[in-house]
């Protein structure tokens, strides 16, 4: 891997020494006989800090295909009307993972729309997709014309191919897939995820403001795949595979698309270890917010207020004199999807599990659970290592999410007695 969060990066495939054109972008003839494409992530006219685009150097252009068909196969929506509006507070339980050979799925036949709103057409919005699979995809790969994708494995890893390289991503790791940039998916058993997808923005690193030059997830961590390339001719038919405007669709050609013997530019796909994520938190009283535990985020056109935030819940120490240390009782404007990978996480210990989720819609209150309450409110205030062995993410979006029927009914995993976990709270009021 080459490291640095959107450094301008230059690979070749060390097979084909010198494929990279030297001076210019677009030579008449290109070493090796390669084609010349770019893959813009931004408007050519963007300013340079946020101008982004990478140049492939491959042995056949992607244009190289059939036409583009239905495929009627996954279970991914951008249409968020299928239900009526829950404002409820919803968990799931474990999403399931189909046992192989009976239901065999790969990543892309096993992807499920949960919630999500806006549109890709208008190039604003998000979604949040679970994947369970458990057979690799062959001959086939995925791009995304709508937006970027940010995958989190919770269980099993995953073998990730891309135009740029090649790219293992282990549960307590996540990769960002940018949009356009196709990939492949292999599975070593059953596995399962979760995904953030955002319409209309890149995943870009919070500014730090007054924490100063350093912490929170350091650019040096983010991880770049390094140029490889296959030479295969695939007559049966090589799937191709688009996201487009919240459907499927597939076009068959030749040959293996991931050609590309070099490439240079700061528009690629990226991992980060969740463990490097450096704590910020309080040391004298009560809370920092939990913006204070941000990886990354997608900017909206509001200043402070984001299309998606993913935030981490790692493990540290808590040391807060005279205070309540679980988080706080919360109504928010903005709405948060929680996803546990391993671990017990500190506010409700029973019921949340990893491969679950829950959502705590823009204004629905939510908070520890009444056992959580009763122990941090009678704890001795030691230092003390929180999480410690566990970490919960959150998904924070300023849009409202529409649940898909999907995640309301036919997954069969809504806890219909969440709420319940509240119930035992009682008055401690004494005037």
């Amino acid at each position: 891997y080459m490291s640095g969060f959107g450094n301008e990066h230059v690979s070749e495939d060390p097979r084909c020494p010198g494929a990279l054109p030297e001076g210019q972008n677009n030579p008449q003839v290109c070493p090796y006989g390669l084609y010349a494409e770019q893959l813009s992530g931004s408007a050519f006219t963007c300013p340079r800090a946020t101008n982004k685009r990478s140049w492939l150097y491959r042995i056949l252009p992607s244009v190289c295909h059939k036409p583009f068909k239905p495929l009627q196969e996954g279970h991914l929506t951008h249409n968020w009307d299928e239900v009526e509006p829950d404002p409820n507070q919803l968990r799931w339980k474990p999403f399931a993972i189909p046992k192989a050979p009976q239901n065999k799925l790969d990543f892309v036949s096993g992807l499920y729309t949960l919630c999500g709103a806006g549109d890709p057409r208008g190039r604003n919005g998000i979604a949040i997709h679970i994947f369970v699979c458990n057979i690799s995809m062959h001959d086939r790969c995925l791009y995304n014309s709508d937006g970027d994708f940010l995958i989190v494995p919770q269980q099993g890893k995953l073998l990730i191919t891309t135009e740029f390289g090649k790219m293992l991503v282990e549960p307590n790791e996540i990769c960002v897939i940018q949009q356009g940039m196709r990939f492949s998916v292999e599975v070593f058993g059953e596995t399962r995820g979760y995904i953030l997808e955002v319409y209309g923005a890149h995943f870009e690193l919070p500014d730090l403001g007054p924490i100063g030059a350093n912490g929170l997830a350091n650019p040096r961590d983010f991880l770049v795949p390094v140029a490889w390339y296959e030479d295969r001719q695939v007559p049966g038919g090589y799937t191709v595979i688009s996201k487009y405007q919240g459907k499927l669709f597939a076009a068959q050609q030749e040959y293996s698309p991931f050609n590309v013997v070099a490439w240079h530019g700061n528009y690629t796909p990226y991992k980060y270890h969740l463990e490097k994520f450096m704590v910020i938190n309080s040391v004298a009283f009560d809370h920092a917010d939990p913006s204070i535990f941000t990886v990354l985020t997608a900017k909206s056109t509001r200043l402070g207020v984001a299309l998606a935030d993913f935030v981490i819940f790692p493990p540290r120490w808590g040391v807060a004199n005279n205070t309540f240390r679980p988080p706080y009782y919360h109504r928010n404007c903005m709405s948060e999807f929680m996803g546990l990978i391993k671990g017990y996480y500190e506010a409700k210990e029973e019921g949340f599990q990893p491969g679950g989720g829950s959502l705590h819609s823009m204004m629905t209150p939510h908070g520890p659970d009444a056992d959580c309450f009763e122990k941090a409110s009678r704890a001795k205030l030691e230092p003390e290592r929180v999480a410690e062995g566990t970490m919960a993410f959150m998904f924070e979006s300023s849009f409202s999410l529409a649940v898909t029927k999907w995640g309301l009914q036919t997954s069969n995993c809504l806890d219909k007695n969440y709420y319940k976990c509240w119930e035992p709270l009682k008055s401690h009021f004494d005037p």
